[in-house]
């Protein structure tokens, strides 16, 4: 498995812990087709955001969220973790 599918996974772990899984669900579904303009605001503000947070794990997941390929593996993660804690 890739760097990039690990992050999403472990994002997708903590987001089901969280029970947050139906609001991540509806909010990746609605916006994963602007994905790439929001990575890309989030480098913008990258200088600022990463005073706050790591910087290279700002970034890689700035990369991330780039591919639609990658939201959609999100949500498949979410929903196949959530079907397991159940």
């Amino acid at each position: 498995m890739s760097d990039a599918k690990i992050i999403i996974s472990d994002l997708a772990r903590d987001i089901v812990q969280r029970g947050l899984s139906v609001p991540a669900i509806f909010f990746l579904e609605s916006s994963k087709y602007v994905s790439f303009i929001g990575s890309q605001f989030l480098v913008f503000l990258g200088p600022i955001a990463t005073c706050f947070i790591n910087n290279k794990k700002f970034y890689n997941f700035t990369s991330i969220l780039e591919k639609k390929s990658n939201i959609e593996f999100l949500i498949s993660e979410i929903e196949r973790i959530n079907l397991k804690t159940k």
